[in-house]
C-alpha cells in the first residue's frame, strides 16, 4: 500500500543526513542497498501468527552512488507492507491493514519528513 502525503515523495537529499535520521527514526537500510538505490525498513511486530508489518521508504540515486556514500537521493512514495512468513512481503493494495496501523504509519513517516527539511536540496 503506498502511503502519500507524508511529505516524504521525491524528497531530494544527501545520503549522509538520510542515512542519519532515518536511522534515528528506526529505519534500517542495512545491507539494502546497491550502488544506486536504497530502501529502508521499519518493522512493526504483530500479534498475527507469521505476519509482520514493514514500512519501507525507497529511493534511487540522482548523482554519486551509494556505496562511496557520496549519493544525492531522490525518495519514492513510502510503502505499507505484510510480510507472510516463509513466502515474503506483499505491498499491493488488496492487503487489509487496520486504521491504527495506517496512522501509526503515517504519524512515523511525518515525523521523519519534518526532520529531513533542512537537508532537502
Amino acid at each position: 500500500m503506498k502511503i502519500e502525503n507524508t511529505g516524504l515523495d521525491d524528497v531530494v537529499i544527501d545520503l549522509e543526513p538520510l542515512d542519519h535520521l532515518t536511522g534515528k527514526h528506526a529505519f534500517i537500510r542495512a545491507g539494502q542497498w546497491d550502488y544506486e538505490r536504497v530502501t529502508y525498513d521499519y518493522k512493526i511486530a504483530s500479534d498475527e501468527k507469521n505476519i509482520t508489518y514493514y514500512i519501507r521508504i525507497q529511493g534511487h540515486a540522482l548523482e554519486g552512488d551509494v556505496d562511496s556514500g557520496n549519493a544525492v537521493i531522490k525518495l519514492h512514495t513510502p510503502l505499507l507492507g505484510k510480510h507472510y512468513y516463509p513466502h515474503g512481503v506483499e505491498y499491493g493494495e488488496e492487503e487489509n491493514f487496520s486504521k491504527d496501523l495506517v496512522d501509526r504509519a503515517n504519524t512515523l513517516l511525518t515525523n521523519l519528513a519534518k526532520e529531513l527539511v533542512p537537508y532537502k536540496k
